[in-house]
């Protein structure tokens, strides 16, 4: 497939003005094919006789093209583009008629049987390019155009869009006209789906299901509309522009490869969300936020939108802010910053730390298939940091009024990283494109290492960085508590500008000195040795959470960098996580100690020993939790003490009990868990997994017995899961995730041994068969990730000097193996 490039779409940008889709899309064509009319009206620009532009269309048959009444040759098609040539200044139509292929991959029109019940669902995810997919489209999201469409569904089906529908008889639906708006944000999710509805300030709101899991969205209906109703009302508070469309639907939908997708009026989420099983309220809390930032782009992004790729940080740095901004403000979950600072704010870390880094604003985004690699840390968190960072600069009243300013100049039209600039400048005397130079145009991660001077009791603070950003940061003092030698009392709190004028007169000697505490600045910091002792006596008596997720992510980037060993780690989180209260931080904390440093950090010979600590600790929670007052806390020690255990016995006594004793009873996701592990330990067979999946034929117990099988120590299922992920294209994107998930096990490495070397060049296959969704799912799950060490590394170095991965998968494998060459200077740190 051609993909795009930014003189192409800037070229036929200054040629046409696209005014009008009518799409028809017929859903009844069976199982492989739906039927996709589309009508375009456009305008050519310009002063020259004639011109020459092309339509994006990727059809499993194209069956007739007409333009101005004069029929098209289909065979024309090169690729997925029909040239239009001559094209003389003024008005054309433009009528595609084509079958289109579903998609089994969540990209174009995916569709989804459900195992529980035999009911089928399709919808659109049209991000970034895979319009064409659905319908002809001149595809680019600064040729924005009005969108009427109609739907032929099945009989029992109802169909939603971006905006309301109506059905007119004989299964056909018709959606309200839209307004203006991008071509990658139209969406249509069609099926027999469970629906609860309402109405919010005269505007219809809906959330939607697939029918089996119509209880457990009726459990949750009101959680989910009261925070809907919370955030909508908490933008209309600081955005001047009201909501820009004539309705609000959220659908959660089956296999969806993103969190969620921000279609203008029907918001996409994956059905994940739709909780089955016990979870915490973190996870909760997740979910608040998911909605809360994909409203948010109801404004930034639907009504104004990024005139090129280069510019996606507009959409999802902004979203990110606000979405952990509003939920805190507007919601029961106050707490969000410290969930961003313990996990979000890490993959931006880590992100920014390999050699596929790129700027929050990159200039160099040449066409559609760079952009793609553009989703990840940097553009989420790195830049919702840098944002947060300037509203402490800036202002939260001048931030929000520069934003205002920016909807009323660019509302239902297109805009870049100039615009929004000087949209912020007009708000403030600030040098804000200054600021943008040295937050949004460089890569990289600053540190910042405190220094304190002079005799006690005159001490001062200079704080050092590496870097060029200009950093405005609170730095947090503490002492001792005179009452309890394990509880740490803030002393001050000091506002600090970076690069710092001259040392900052302290006072006394304090316990620990925290740089930017409250987390408002985007830095790794580091500790002086007062301090680190401190916190290696005191870290769970610091009084904040937030402060506490500064300190944990400083651990974490210390163990990375290879200057704080792993051991020493595991030893604090030992120490202190058993008196954590909040969850995120438990979670997150335990995330990394089994996911990095139990599976990558330490050799195989100390890994039984961090196991060994981990499911101590596990187990120290386990117990704290006995009394019933901490259910989710409880919870994650559980999760957790299952993904560490080492010896089947005391999981496999909960799978037959069915219970943990003392709760909670096994739900589904806690019967998988455990089941999955008893796999990678040799401690159950295919026998038992039926029987499981017999119990939960769900979907997710679909997954859960994939990942089984593909996890046992047997020659056979290796060989059977291996075949399914790579030399069948059956799997569907989830399937594949759950089958690479149980492949690759550390426990395993023997067995696993003669798979490493195929990986590579079967990868490279696969991706350029399966296309982007496939190739980042077999570049971020089935990569042998375990496998740390130097011929992994340079076979993987190898693939991509050699193999010309396609650019999904050239850039997983890039992360991957950077991460695998870090994995190994740590344990050269860690055994020197």
């Amino acid at each position: 497939m051609s993909v795009l490039t930014r003189d192409e779409a800037q070229t036929r940008a200054r040629l046409l003005d696209v005014h009008h889709y009518a799409i028809d899309l017929d859903l009844t064509r069976g199982d492989e094919t739906f039927d996709s009319r589309t009508v375009i009206r456009f305008t050519v620009r310009g002063d020259e006789a004639t011109a020459d532009t092309f339509v994006e269309v990727k059809p499993a048959q194209l069956r007739s093209v007409t333009l101005d009444g004069q029929p098209l040759d289909p065979t024309a098609l090169d690729e997925n583009r029909l040239a239009l040539k001559d094209l003389a200044p003024g008005e054309h139509e433009l009528r595609v008629e084509a079958a289109m292929r579903y998609s089994r991959t969540g990209e174009g029109m995916h569709r989804f049987t459900d195992p529980a019940d035999g009911e089928t669902y399709v919808y659109t995810q049209l991000f970034l390019d895979d319009v064409q997919r659905v319908y002809a489209a001149f595809d680019q999201p600064d040729l924005k155009a009005v969108f009427d469409l109609t739907v032929t569904a099945p009989e029992g089906w109802s169909v939603l869009a971006n905006g309301v529908t109506e059905e007119t008889g004989q299964g056909r639906w018709k959606a309200a006209t839209t307004p203006l708006i991008s071509t990658y944000l139209v969406a249509v999710a069609a099926g027999p789906w469970h629906s609860v509805r309402t109405e919010h300030r005269g505007l219809p709101f809906g959330i939607h299901c697939r029918r089996s899991l119509a209880p457990h969205l009726d459990t949750d209906a009101d959680e989910l509309l009261d925070v809907t109703r919370a955030c909508f009302d908490r933008y209309h508070e600081k955005f001047d522009e009201p909501y820009p469309f004539d309705s609000y639907d959220q659908a959660f939908v089956p296999e969806f490869n993103a969190g969620a997708m921000e279609n203008p009026g029907l918001v996409t989420f994956r059905d994940e969300f739709v909780f089955r099983s016990a979870v915490t309220e973190t996870q909760r809390q997740t979910r608040a936020m998911v909605i809360a930032h994909e409203m948010a782009h109801m404004w930034f992004g639907d009504l104004v939108t990024l005139r090129w790729w280069d510019d996606i940080w507009l959409n999802e740095s902004f979203a990110e802010y606000m979405g952990y901004q509003t939920t805190a403000e507007a919601t029961r979950f106050t707490d969000t910053w410290t969930d961003f600072g313990v996990t979000r704010k890490a993959w931006g870390y880590d992100a920014d730390q390999r050699p596929s880094t790129h700027p929050v604003a990159p200039e160099d985004v040449q066409d559609t298939a760079s952009a793609l690699l553009n989703f990840d840390g940097i553009s989420y968190a790195k830049g919702a940091s840098a944002l947060r960072q300037l509203v402490a600069w800036l202002g939260e009243k001048d931030f929000l009024a520069g934003i205002n300013i920016h909807f009323e100049r660019h509302r239902f039209a297109n805009a870049s990283l100039a615009d929004f600039i000087d949209s912020l400048a007009a708000a403030t005397d600030r040098d804000v494109h200054a600021w943008a130079d040295a937050w949004l145009r460089t890569t990289g991660v600053d540190t910042l290492v405190p220094a304190v001077t002079g005799d006690n009791g005159s001490r001062a603070l200079t704080v050092r960085r590496t870097g060029e950003r200009p950093h405005r940061i609170a730095v947090g003092l503490y002492d001792q508590s005179p009452g309890d030698a394990g509880l740490l009392t803030p002393r001050e709190r000091l506002d600090i500008d970076i690069p710092q004028a001259e040392p900052r007169p302290i006072g006394k000697l304090p316990a620990l000195v925290v740089l930017n505490d409250g987390d408002l600045s985007y830095a790794k910091i580091r500790f002086d040795a007062d301090s680190f002792r401190t916190l290696r006596e005191s870290l769970s008596g610091l009084p904040d959470p937030l402060t506490r997720a500064v300190v944990w992510n400083a651990l974490r980037d210390a163990v990375r960098d290879g200057d704080l060993p792993a051991a020493t780690y595991l030893d604090i989180a030992r120490a202190h996580l058993p008196h954590e209260t909040d969850l995120a931080l438990v979670d997150g904390v335990l995330a990394f100690a089994s996911g990095q440093i139990a599976d990558r950090y330490v050799t195989p010979e100390q890994r039984p020993a961090a196991l060994s600590t981990l499911a101590e600790l596990c187990r120290d929670l386990i117990r704290r939790t006995e009394d019933g007052d901490h259910p989710g806390l409880r919870l994650i020690a559980v999760r957790h003490r299952i993904a560490t255990a080492a010896h089947p016995d005391t999981i496999a006594a909960w799978l037959a009990d069915g219970t943990v004793p003392g709760g909670p009873e096994l739900d589904p996701e806690l019967r998988w868990r455990i089941l999955t592990r008893l796999a990678v330990l040799g401690a159950t067979d295919e026998a038992a997994i039926a029987a499981e999946l017999a119990n939960d034929p769900s979907a997710t117990g679909q997954e859960g017995a994939a990942r089984c099988r593909a996890a046992l120590p047997d020659t056979e299922a290796k060989a059977r899961a291996w075949e399914a992920m790579f030399a069948s294209d059956d799997l569907s994107n989830y399937l594949f995730t759950a089958t690479a998930q149980g492949f690759w096990q550390p426990e395993q490495a023997d067995l696993l041994r003669d798979y490493v070397p195929r990986y590579y060049p079967e990868a490279v296959a696969l991706a350029a068969r399966r296309g982007p969704a496939i190739a980042d799912a077999a570049g971020r799950w089935a990569f042998p990730a375990h496998a740390v060490d130097t011929d992994t590394l340079r076979l993987g170095r190898e693939c991509l000097a050699d193999a010309d991965p396609i650019p999904a998968l050239r850039r997983k494998l890039t992360d991957q193996l950077d991460d695998l060459a870090r994995a190994l200077r740590v344990r050269e740190a860690g055994t020197a």
